[in-house]
């Protein structure tokens, strides 16, 4: 990769615009995630040991290019100030980070108002990236999750002056590298979910360029669906059954090995402990019109568990199954656990990312044990899809 980091920039006695993703989640005024807080204090304490004195760009839920105080970054700056145990000091207004005050010069870290109370933000504007590219000497975005936006804070202000990765960017970068562009082989993948709609440009992506394909939750009915499974009243999509057998035929060509549910869980009513069967799933089975798949069975768990041990890399993007409640979480969990225990053995590097990936891999506790997860919704996807990211893009110089 073209892109520079932090140890390819002389930062002494300069300033240094940051991109940061601090968009966390608040109720009553206070933080109650600060994973992606956390994620970004290397960057920052990199920053300042090289000499520079950051200044945080950020943005915080969707104003609209208008102020909305309820969508302030002084929700997040106390949550901040806990994680960088550095004294931070938050500029309202452009004009207040043009002219900065003694105390916000005094400070260790600068944060500037939610960027997207500008208009100039979202719609790319180049005089308003030029305006924030006057504000420091180094721009280095650490927002890997906010690259696939083509805005002034994250790709116009690159093009202007000398940019680098941050830390998280870095990590992110280096580690969907080694899962998809130069995969230690044979590489697999696990990609679940409710809808094949909202992953068809991932799945043609993957199938291209992975050995073993595992599908699961919502998804994987489609795909049975298209092969004459009646599911009754499973979640499904018959409009994407031509786009299933169009994904499949792709991965028979490129060599991929598609691997479906072989058995469900199926119950009649979508609630915690409810009353289930273990149920054979194939192209010949037919449901009663009121039940429902709701997570992978045993045998496919047992599929999947073999499928691991043939892997030197897997890339994990949603549930198995509808994880979020018991018993309908088995597969999810079983198989993360597996996959966790094979990366903590050594013989499996295991990246995931996404939706609903994340909370996932907690409730089996095993995001600690992955190789990295990415906390990136949108991002990660695209980049998955094979999309270019006008964030990425900006920092190695390629035009959009």
């Amino acid at each position: 990769m073209s892109w520079k980091t932090l140890d390819d920039m002389n930062l002494e006695g300069k300033r240094v615009l940051v991109r940061v993703d601090i968009n966390v989640p608040v109720e009553n005024g206070r933080v109650t995630d600060a994973t992606r807080i956390e994620r970004i204090v290397p960057t920052v304490r990199d920053i300042i040991a090289k000499g520079g004195k950051p200044m945080l760009l950020a943005h915080f839920g969707r104003p609209k290019g208008k102020v909305n105080l309820d969508m302030s970054l002084g929700q997040v700056l106390p949550a901040l100030r806990d994680a960088l145990d550095l004294k931070v000091v938050l500029v309202e207004t452009l004009e207040g980070a043009e002219n900065l005050t003694a105390e916000a010069e005094a400070a260790d870290v600068i944060l500037l108002e939610n960027i997207r109370f500008y208009p100039g933000e979202e719609s790319n504007d180049p005089d308003f990236a030029a305006r924030l590219a006057g504000l420091g000497d180094v721009y280095c975005n650490d927002a890997f999750s906010a690259a696939h936006r083509a805005h002034a804070s994250t790709e116009g202000i690159a093009r202007l002056m000398p940019s680098c990765a941050g830390r998280l960017m870095e990590a992110e970068l280096s580690a969907l590298e080694a899962a998809l562009a130069k995969p230690e082989r044979p590489v697999g993948a696990v990609v679940g979910g409710a809808k094949v709609s909202t992953k068809i440009a991932l799945l043609e992506n993957l199938v291209n360029r992975l050995d073993t394909l595992v599908i699961g939750g919502g998804m994987a009915n489609t795909f049975l669906g298209a092969l004459g499974a009646d599911l009754g009243a499973s979640l499904s999509e018959p409009d994407f059954f031509d786009t299933a057998h169009d994904i499949l035929a792709q991965a028979e060509k490129a060599g991929c090995r598609v691997i479906l549910p072989e058995d469900g869980l199926v119950a009649r009513e979508f609630a915690a402990g409810t009353a289930h069967d273990v149920k054979r799933l194939g192209p010949n089975t037919k449901l009663e019109a009121d039940e429902m798949v709701l997570d992978a069975g045993p045998a496919s768990i047992e599929t999947v568990s073999k499928a691991f041990e043939g892997l030197k890399t897997l890339i994990w993007n949603g549930p198995m199954g509808a994880f979020e409640i018991a018993p309908f979480d088995t597969a999810t969990v079983a198989a993360a656990r597996i996959a966790a225990q094979r990366t903590k053995d050594g013989a499996l590097i295991s990246v995931a990312g996404g939706g609903d990936t994340v909370a996932a891999l907690n409730k089996a506790g095993v995001a600690e044990d992955f190789s990295y997860i990415s906390t990136a919704g949108g991002a990660f996807l695209e980049w998955m899809e094979g999309k270019t990211l006008p964030g990425v893009a900006a920092l190695e110089g390629v035009p959009l």
